[in-house]
Parts: structure tokens; sequence; C-alpha cells
């Protein structure tokens, strides 16, 4: 198996590789399009802010070739809302994998929504994982519910707390956080 993590500049790629590293796997950390092309799976991390992350992206191509992949790719986070269609984090427009918004939370709630919080989940990301499991949270803006969502939490407001479309699978949570269940759902993702 060959795990390719897109090397932009996030901050949890470290928590990402022990994760993998739990399972067994040794993660590649590359910007390379050529290495990220031929790997088995795809994780785009992400902490950060969108308009640069997008801007690093065009930079160096992989704002390009990402939607174009065909082995199984997972975005995480901010990795997840710049496969959407638009964020409204810096006005920024999105890869358009799935087809959906991001939006700040407008809520009389601590924002950002940091912590545990329940994510019903369905699909294959969740095989084998406990209807209503606790992922851990941190974010400020949310994807709005659409056809892709494959797991959804409320935080004052229903939101997309996971997307899968074809090959390409999001989630708004950190698996690579969550404990057991994070990595339940990283070994369901690395056996597509």
């Amino acid at each position: 198996m060959n795990v390719v993590i897109i090397d932009y500049g996030a901050g949890n790629i470290q928590s990402i590789r022990f994760a993998l590293a739990r399972l067994g796997i040794t993660a590649t950390l590359s910007d390379d399009a050529i290495a990220i092309k031929n790997a088995s799976h795809v994780i785009f991390p992400g902490v950060g802010e969108a308009s640069s992350t997008m801007e690093k992206l065009r930079a160096t191509g992989l704002g390009n070739l990402l939607p174009r992949l065909t082995q199984p790719v997972l975005g995480i986070c901010l990795g997840m809302q710049l496969m959407c269609n638009h964020t409204e984090e810096g006005d920024t427009a999105g890869l358009g994998i799935f087809d959906t918004e991001v939006v700040r939370f407008e809520t009389h709630l601590n924002v950002p929504h940091m912590g545990w919080n329940t994510v019903e989940g369905k699909g294959l990301l969740f095989n084998d994982i406990d209807a209503n499991s606790h992922f851990y949270l941190v974010h400020s803006f949310y994807a709005v519910p659409n056809k892709d969502m494959v797991g959804a939490c409320t935080y004052d407001v229903r939101f997309a707390a996971a997307l899968a479309k074809d090959n390409f699978y999001g989630t708004q949570f950190h698996p690579e956080k969550s404990g057991a269940v994070g990595a339940r759902l990283l070994q369901n993702f690395l056996t597509l």
C-alpha cells in the first residue's frame, strides 16, 4: 500500500501520520504530482485557512490534479471543505468535487465548534462503526447538507460531517484525533 498525504503546509500532518502508523501504514508526505498520481490512497489534510490553501494548491498545480485522481482520496476538515464548490472563508472557489457550499456558523453557540460530537454515518467509511458514534471536530465553517452526504452532525444546525462521491471522500471531523472510531474509519478508507 502506497499512501500519500498531500503536503501543502497543513498543521495536522503528524497526527495523521501517527494514526496511520498505528494501523501499520507508513505514509509519504508529498506535493509531487507523480508521487500523488502513483499513490494507492491519497489523504488531503486540513488545518489552515481556505483562500491561502487554495492559492498554494493552484500555484503547485495540485488544484488541477486533485479532481482528476482516480484512486481513493480522503479530505479531512479543510481538505473536505476545499473539495466543495465554494467556501465563505475568504470567498474562495473550491475544487468542485462535491456539489455544495461551505458556510460560516451563524449561531448563539461558541464558534469554532470544538470537541466531541455525535455523527450519524452510513456507507463504506462507517462500516463496523456504531451508529451515532462520537468524533472530534474543530471548525468554524461547515458544508451544507447535500446529495453526497454520508455523515451528518448537529451543532445548532445540521451539517454534512462526511461526504462521498465516486472515489472521493471527506470528513469534517478529524478521524486521526477520534480514538478507536477514527482509527476504524481510516482503516475502512484504506480498504477501498
